[in-house]
């Protein structure tokens, strides 16, 4: 099984009637990733998290989990766990009850994980604690730590600081961080950028339950070019040689005459030659990089069309 991706998805759709859920939706997740399944509400990442755990069936395509079909045979989520939407447990037990209830149904060397399970979520001191006292951030930490109790080594989570305060949300960031460093693969869907920005190595992005970008975040600012601001002795003069300038491209003008332009940084070095050559004396050349916020609106709105070109942009990186 070392030999094997934790998950591989290719072809996979699901539809409802007319209603397309995941449609040809082809993913990698490699070991060790923090891989971020992005996309707005309703892109179909629930579904295909479903689809990945053995859910519910896909109408075409197929799910491997370490080479195995959770279609097939349950040995496929041998090592896999994780939670989709909230997770839930009975309330008028404890934190630790609950845990001792799903040991029991495990088997196995489960009960003997409970405590460290405890510990690694952060719950250790509230386990005898009622969970319909607990908070939301709390029974999400708890149904990770129910989906340790089966000593995974992919964990698949789907929206779970959905729902947060700021604490909330910062002390789930930090046990997805705990888990990865207890080298857990993790899939981690979100609607939230910044949460993916900040834990994720690699990502996919869902437009309307279609693929439109996976690969890593570096790649993925790379196919948006570099862009630049310029400020001159003589922004005026400078906007003409911009112009002038081949392979500069998008050239604008933004905030107190500053300039924005768009170029490879080869013909930046060519350009700042041009501009002292010229008489505009360059008082600050600043790269700019698209933010995720950026790249996943341009993938995510527009029309159909806007959005297949993306798709080709992605898949080409």
């Amino acid at each position: 099984m070392e030999d094997y991706a934790p998950v591989e998805v290719r072809g996979l759709s699901k539809h409802y009637g007319d209603l397309v859920a995941v449609d040809s939706v082809d993913l990698t997740v490699e070991p060790g990733d923090v891989y971020g399944y992005l996309g707005p509400n309703g892109a179909g990442k629930t579904t295909s998290l479903r689809m990945m755990l053995g859910l519910i069936r896909p109408n075409a395509g197929q799910v491997r989990l370490f080479g195995r079909d959770p279609q097939v045979s349950v040995r496929a989520l041998e090592g896999v766990a994780g939670f989709v939407e909230a997770p839930r447990f009975y309330p008028y037990l404890s934190g630790l009850d609950n845990l001792r209830m799903m040991a029991a149904f495990d088997g196995g060397d489960a009960a003997g994980r409970i405590g460290q399970a405890l510990d690694i979520v952060g719950l250790a001191d509230r386990a005898r604690d009622r969970v319909g006292g607990y908070s939301h951030g709390m029974r999400q930490r708890l149904g990770i730590a129910g989906a340790l109790l089966r000593d995974p080594r992919l964990m698949l989570l789907d929206e779970p600081t959905t729902g947060l305060d700021p604490a909330g949300m910062r002390d789930m960031r930090e046990l997805v961080r705990r888990l990865a460093g207890e080298k857990i693969t993790v899939v981690l869907s979100s609607h939230l950028l910044a949460e993916v920005e900040e834990l994720c190595n690699r990502v996919a992005i869902v437009r309307r339950g279609r693929m439109v970008y996976e690969g890593h975040l570096a790649d993925l600012r790379r196919t948006a070019g570099s862009g630049y601001r310029l400020r001159t002795t003589d922004n005026e003069l400078a906007e003409r040689v911009c112009r002038a300038q081949p392979g500069v491209r998008e050239v604008g003008v933004v905030d107190g005459g500053e300039l924005r332009f768009a170029a490879e940084e080869a013909t930046v070095g060519e350009l700042s030659i041009g501009l002292v050559e010229a008489g505009a004396a360059i008082l600050a050349l600043m790269p700019e990089h698209a933010t995720l916020e950026e790249l996943f609106f341009r993938l995510t709105e527009g029309d159909d069309e806007a959005g297949e070109r993306e798709a080709a942009v992605g898949a080409a990186s």
